[in-house]
């Protein structure tokens, strides 16, 4: 019985993951510790809490494992820069001294971080360094049900690999084709992320989420992906992709593209942060999702001709876009998709521990019958009352507790039914970066002024964002064109038409806002402006409680779904403890929250108006 610690850091999005003979134990992002969203920290109290979850020592470990290999990564550094002169001097000169003072010393790095999260025995700690790539791979494939699957990893860079295709069999993993920097799908969207305003390796989903915005129809989209392809990337039959770097600056800058010459092929500037969006930018947006698709289907059917496999596992940053998911899944090339719900570099941190755990260690490898070995995401912390009626000690809360959970759930869903905004925390927390019912922010899905009021009320955040559906797995069929399940919120599909509205003739003439908030179906908050909606669906075997909740929901309606979005509000992690919720609760508009069987409602709490003395003022994302 192997025990591994996998952890990722130093970049962004830090995380630790325990596996105890090849079974998934623990995972956090250490941002749900400190506070500090997509924090590169070494992982300290992500590591302290997964060995407590699993009552272990370090000393006690078989070995430790970092998601990539530096010396790989240093490499590229100094090939990049090399074969760029005399280009870029400034970063590099910004960028050396880093590397030889951080990352070529990884190792004295981590030994010191452990000795942060308790004393051992150095002696005794192996530390192991598999590639980026690969442990994307095994962070899909390992949780899997499949014992044969293509596998496809795509983000902006590990060491040299951007973007690879795989096949898992039995307790064994090979890539099999590689696509290297400075060509990428990832850094391709970042860059389209920038210069559209929003924050790189953050804001990539606020793109996702702006693309339904364009108009499909319009001929400025269209010549959009033409410019995109003429000018910024080669597509080839495989999936392969060519970025022209006369556009780009990151292989050897410190930006993204090339302002300027950006500016001349679109026609408009950058878009500055927070300034207006006009429908120039959400054609882009549309633009570039349209293009990252291709590509992506591209790889699929590639990958499929490659392992001749039926089943295909996906990780790396780019396989959160659910939009591009969703259409790989209608053009029916595997019979079977399965997403790694982590599937950024904090899921790099678990996939390096399961490479090492299968690959290394040659665990048995016991195939699940029904759902993934994931858990459901639920890998992260969890409060007892005791740490709950601690915490309402301490802030002074006023709270009514529930002996009997279905009277709780009623209630609940009663207030959810009447328009009420609930902070819904429950059981261990979500792994990766989707609340998935455990740290989430509910409300009804038919309220036409659900979207708006969560957007600038509680989240604080740009008005445009979508919000997703959590629906009974059972009842899924009746609302979207979805046949399959998606417990981690990775697939966007059709609102059935039977629920759609139809548009006016002159939809896409009328003023962004004036669209939103044009009724669309009966489930207008979750409703796309192009009728598609991203979906969890909820299963009572790997969460009761939220499943039970819902069920109360249409017991009252008739409506077996709510609106679910993560706990927190614009620049700040996800709710970790119960302070965190209450917080969160007390600095926002919220009405009610519900922490295990304790309910509180807001307008009952001590100086429940005064929003800004509970108020933590985080960067923007």
């Amino acid at each position: 019985m192997k025990k591994v610690l996998g952890i990722s850091a130093f970049y962004h999005d830090s995380a630790a993951a325990l596996v105890v003979d090849g079974k998934i134990i623990a995972a956090a992002q250490e941002e749900r510790f400190t506070r500090n969203k997509h924090t590169p920290d070494f992982p300290t109290n992500a590591i302290k809490y997964c060995l407590e979850e699993a009552g272990l020592e370090i000393d006690e470990l078989d070995a430790v494992v970092f998601y990539d290999k530096p010396l790989l990564k240093f490499e590229r550094l100094l090939e990049t820069y090399y074969a760029f002169a005399p280009k870029g001097l400034a970063s590099f000169l910004k960028a050396i001294p880093v590397w030889l003072n951080e990352k070529l010393f990884l190792k004295k790095l981590i030994y010191d971080g452990l000795k942060e999260v308790g004393d051992y025995d150095k002696k005794k700690v192996t530390i192991l360094f598999p590639e980026h790539h690969l442990s994307h791979a095994a962070s899909a494939y390992f949780p899997s049900k499949f014992n044969h699957s293509a596998i496809i990893t795509i983000d902006g860079v590990g060491e040299w690999c951007t973007a690879s295709i795989g096949l898992g069999e039995g307790n064994q993993i090979k890539i099999i084709k590689e696509l290297n920097f400075p060509h990428s799908v990832g850094l391709l969207y970042s860059a389209f992320t920038y210069y559209l305003g929003f924050t790189v390796n953050s804001g990539e989903y606020k793109l996702m989420g702006l693309a339904p915005y364009g108009n499909p129809k319009s001929e400025e989209t269209a010549k959009f992906v033409e410019l995109i392809k003429k000018y910024l990337v080669d597509i080839k039959a495989d999936g392969s992709i060519w970025l022209n770097q006369d556009y780009f600056n990151y292989a050897t800058g410190l930006r993204m593209p090339k302002d300027d010459k950006w500016k001349a092929i679109f026609g408009f500037p950058r878009r500055e942060p927070e300034a207006d969006l006009e429908q120039k930018h959400c054609n882009l947006a549309l633009a570039i999702q349209q293009v990252t698709e291709e590509i992506v289907i591209k790889l699929a059917k590639e990958a499929k001709a490659i392992t001749g496999s039926d089943n295909l596992c996906m990780a790396g940053g780019v396989a959160l876009n659910c939009v591009a998911n969703g259409k790989l899944l209608q053009e029916n090339i595997f019979k079977n998709i399965y997403i790694q719900p982590a599937a950024g570099d904090a899921g790099g941190a678990l996939g390096a521990a399961l490479a090492v755990s299968f690959m290394y260690f040659e665990e048995e490898r016991i195939l699940p019958e029904k759902f993934d070995l994931m858990q459901g995401s639920y890998l992260g912390p969890v409060f007892s009352d005791k740490e709950i009626n601690s915490m309402n000690k301490r802030v002074k809360a006023n709270f009514k507790c529930y002996d009997n959970f279905n009277e709780l759930t009623t209630h609940v869903a009663e207030k959810i039914a009447e328009g009420a905004v609930v902070g819904w925390f429950q059981g261990r927390m979500e792994f990766g970066p989707r609340a998935l019912g455990n740290r989430s922010i509910l409300g009804d899905a038919r309220n036409p002024e659900m979207q708006k009021k969560l957007n600038l009320k509680i989240k604080y955040r740009e008005g445009f964002r979508p919000f997703a559906p959590s629906v009974l797995a059972e009842d899924v069929s009746e609302y979207f064109d979805l046949d399959t399940d998606s417990p981690y919120m990775l697939m966007v599909s059709p609102v059935k038409e039977s629920r759609r509205k139809k548009l006016p003739d002159n939809f896409y003439a009328l003023d962004l806002w004036d669209r939103l908030y044009l009724q669309r179906s009966d489930l207008q908050s979750i409703t796309h402006l192009d009728f598609s909606a991203r979906i969890q669906t909820v299963h009572k075997e790997t969460n009761p409680r939220y499943w039970e909740l819902i069920n109360a929901f249409k017991q009252k309606t008739g409506y077996s779904l709510v609106v679910n979005t993560s706990f927190n509000v614009r620049g700040e992690p996800i709710v970790n403890t119960p302070y965190d919720a209450f917080r969160c609760f007390m600095s926002t508009e919220m009405d009610y929250l519900v922490i295990n069987n304790f309910v509180y409602a807001k307008t009952e709490q001590l100086d429940h108006e005064n929003r800004e003395k509970w108020r933590i003022k985080f960067k923007m994302d």
